[in-house]
């Protein structure tokens, strides 16, 4: 399944963030693979992120992400840096941002 995410960053911090996404840990890459996921990409457009993941199970990639101690500390890493951040919750997250077209 493919799922697109919408977040967004505090003004200023564009520079940290992305300087962070050049030291991603090899744990968490590791991991994020190990949960299902293919390919996960980020575009930044100002303040606005726009992720696109390929995994096999979105909400199940995040269940077994969200407890993980390396992916909470990055988590919590990314909260300083994002006025919007990537929703774990069971409510709407797993839905991600709703396809409007796709190239027939």
């Amino acid at each position: 399944m493919r799922i697109a995410l919408h977040t967004r960053l505090k003004p200023g911090a564009e520079e940290e963030y992305e300087r962070a996404h050049r030291e991603v840990p090899a744990e968490l890459t590791d991991a994020i693979r190990g949960a299902g996921a293919r390919d996960w990409t980020i575009w930044r457009s100002g303040l606005d992120l726009f992720h696109v993941i390929d995994c096999d199970d979105y909400p199940s990639l995040l269940a077994a992400l969200e407890d993980l101690p390396v992916n909470v500390s990055w988590q919590a890493r990314m909260a300083g840096y994002l006025d919007v951040v990537h929703d774990y919750s069971t409510d709407g997250a797993a839905k991600g941002l709703p396809q409007v077209w796709r190239l027939p």
